[in-house]
């Protein structure tokens, strides 16, 4: 991607760890107070990372997958005693690692062929020593290059949606089959809402105790989004959704994204909800144009 490449060093930071041993109740809190999706794995004593754990783990081990099976078999179902299961147990090994002497350009294209929302920046004795996501990607894109077009050029068409009678597991096994992490919720046409993956972590972390009787994790996974999201005080009813036309300027979006910290917005075609658009739609869809322009290049000199 150019001549000349960019090196990590803007994106070496400390960043939040946490222990192999560690409880994942731990690991849900950890995630849910800092606001990140993603929280390496490091070995205590030596400090080299041995995995990551993802909002897409804790997903899955809450109901939403796989990994759900370690709180039916092994605990017979009882979320009390198998939200101390350790993080090792879950979290995703031998995960995908930039080394911090690399580029920016490189780290863009993991992101891109992986299909991940954010990779480590590691030293050479495998130490973490920084993190590199979407919204990283995004910003340094677009000061590459001037972005134009309109919103049907990037957007995602196939749209996946819930109503709000879906039941808490069934939104997770969504989320988790369709390895997607925005969910919008609709009925009668009208958009009640959008569910992320930290909305489920949230509610996991901070209501699942006053909810659960027994212990038993279907009582709050056969709840329905309604009960659990919408009709209740949880935030997502407060929260305020960016909504542009499929022929709004794709630039237009990008400036509000970043100015709103928000990683998606909904997409309507004649007041029709009909799509999504992410950050990983436009960061994908740029670095294509870039690479295509640069498969140019090279053809004639």
């Amino acid at each position: 991607m150019g001549q000349s490449k960019s090196l990590l060093y803007p994106y070496l930071k400390e960043v939040k760890t946490i222990p192999p041993k560690s409880p994942i109740i731990n690991a849900l809190k950890s995630m849910v107070n800092i606001g990140f999706r993603r929280v390496p794995v490091v070995d205590p004593e030596i400090q080299k990372i041995m995995g990551i754990i993802t909002a897409t783990d804790l997903l899955n081990f809450l109901g939403g997958g796989e990994k759900s099976k370690i709180i039916l078999d092994k605990y017979e179902g009882n979320y009390f005693k198998a939200i101390n299961e350790k993080v090792e147990e879950v979290m995703t090994r031998n995960p995908i690692c930039i080394n911090e002497n690399g580029y920016v350009e490189d780290a863009i294209e993991i992101l891109i062929k992986k299909n991940i929302g954010g990779c480590p920046i590691v030293d050479d004795e495998n130490r973490v020593v920084g993190m590199f996501t979407e919204r990283d990607a995004l910003t340094f894109l677009i000061l590459q290059r001037k972005l134009d077009g309109y919103v049907k050029g990037y957007a995602n068409f196939n749209l996946i949606t819930i109503t709000p009678n879906t039941s808490v597991k069934e939104a997770l096994n969504v989320i988790i089959s369709k390895k997607i992490r925005r969910l919008p919720i609709v009925e009668n046409k009208t958009i009640r809402g959008v569910l992320v993956t930290m909305d489920f972590l949230k509610y996991f972390s901070k209501n699942v105790f006053g909810d659960l009787q027994t212990g038993d994790i279907n009582e709050i996974l056969n709840k329905s989004v309604r009960e659990v999201f919408i009709d209740s005080p949880f935030e997502i009813k407060h929260r305020k959704l960016l909504v542009f036309k499929d022929d709004d300027k794709i630039l237009d979006v990008v400036k509000k994204m970043i100015e709103t910290n928000k990683g998606f917005a909904l997409v309507t075609r004649n007041d029709c909800l009909e799509g999504i658009i992410t950050e990983r739609d436009i960061v994908r869809f740029i670095y294509q144009m870039i690479k295509g322009e640069e498969d140019v290049v090279k053809l004639y000199f």
